[in-house]
This record gives C-alpha cells, sequence and structure tokens, in this order.
C-alpha cells in the first residue's frame, strides 16, 4: 500500500526500516512524552517487526506506514487501526522525527490516513490520544476537525510522574464536512 500526498509517501514498513526509527528515538526531544524504554534498539525493532507481521493479516486491522519525505528519507509513521469492525471504530496515531517538527509533516501524514480510514475502510468513528502538555500533537487533531472528547486526569505515570491524557475525535459526516469547507 502507498498513499502518496502534497509532499509526503506514505508506504509499507520494511524490515530495514529500523534505523531511521532509532535515530529520532533516541532523541530527547522525541522521548519527552514517552515512557523510557530500557532497550531503544530492541524496542524500535519489535516495533516495526509487529508493524511489518500486521501487513499480513487475514483481515487486516492496522494500517501502520513509514512517512518517507520526497528526498526519499524515512522521517515518521502513521497509522490507522480498526478497534471495532462492528462498530466500524479506529483510531490514528503519528510520530515525527523532531528534526521535521514544525513543517506540517505530521498533519499532512494523519491528514492522509483519516481520509484512508474514512473513504476506504469505511470506518464512521476515528479518535486518537495524546499526553495533554503535548500541544503539538494536539494542535495536529484540531487541525484536521477533531474535538475534543474527553481529559482523563492523571492517566499515564512515567518519568516519575502522572500525566494527563486527551481523546479527539470526528465522525465519518464531520470528516466529509470538513473536507467540502476546505475547498
Amino acid at each position: 500500500m502507498r498513499i502518496d500526498t502534497e509532499r509526503l509517501v506514505l508506504r509499507e514498513f520494511r524490515e530495514a526500516d529500523w534505523p531511521a526509527i532509532l535515530a529520532y528515538w533516541s532523541d530527547p526531544r522525541y522521548q519527552r512524552y514517552y515512557p523510557p524504554e530500557a532497550n531503544v534498539e530492541r524496542a524500535v525493532r519489535d516495533l516495526v517487526g509487529r508493524i511489518v507481521a500486521a501487513q499480513a493479516e487475514e483481515p487486516r486491522r492496522t494500517w501502520q506506514l513509514a512517512i518517507v519525505d520526497r528526498q526519499g528519507r524515512l522521517v515518521g509513521n502513521a497509522g490507522v487501526r480498526v478497534n471495532d469492525p462492528v462498530l466500524a471504530e479506529g483510531n490514528i496515531g503519528y510520530e515525527l522525527s523532531p528534526e521535521h517538527w514544525g513543517r506540517g509533516y505530521a498533519t499532512e501524514a494523519a491528514r492522509a490516513m483519516l481520509d484512508f480510514g474514512f473513504r476506504e475502510l469505511s470506518l464512521h468513528r476515528v479518535w486518537a490520544e495524546c499526553v495533554a502538555e503535548n500541544t503539538g500533537s494536539a494542535h495536529v487533531l484540531e487541525k484536521l476537525g477533531m474535538r475534543q472528547e474527553a481529559r482523563f486526569r492523571e492517566h499515564e505515570w512515567f518519568r516519575d510522574r502522572w500525566w494527563d491524557t486527551l481523546i479527539y475525535a470526528i465522525l465519518d459526516y464531520e470528516w466529509r464536512s470538513f473536507l467540502s469547507g476546505r475547498t
């Protein structure tokens, strides 16, 4: 599977992609909103292995794609996961190398995954979760027309403290309306 956007290519992961993920997972700026990993390389290799294995699942419920810029560099990943096929509900997630923050890549990639979820997977509702202090991620979700539905107080424990998390969501007809309002 491949999705081309204005500035990016979203493509299936390959086992050989792990060093690019390791590079940004090792960056303290990226790690700020994630629990620390005892062995980052092992965690990244395991993650990429799970993503590649999910490509062959039948029925497929996870589409986690590598984000590649037009120069061919893997700069992050974005995906949509079908949580409940009966309710037609899924969630999106994305991550980006700090070297590429502030360029709109996360919004562009997440927009492509939302569109895929609604158009190709016929989802009715798509949600996302982020750490409340990760205002950059919350801003991406808001730029996609998603609305904050919940704030879970002290929902995650890592880095020796509690973190609040936010839930954002958008419905299929809201997505269509959002897209028509952008033209």
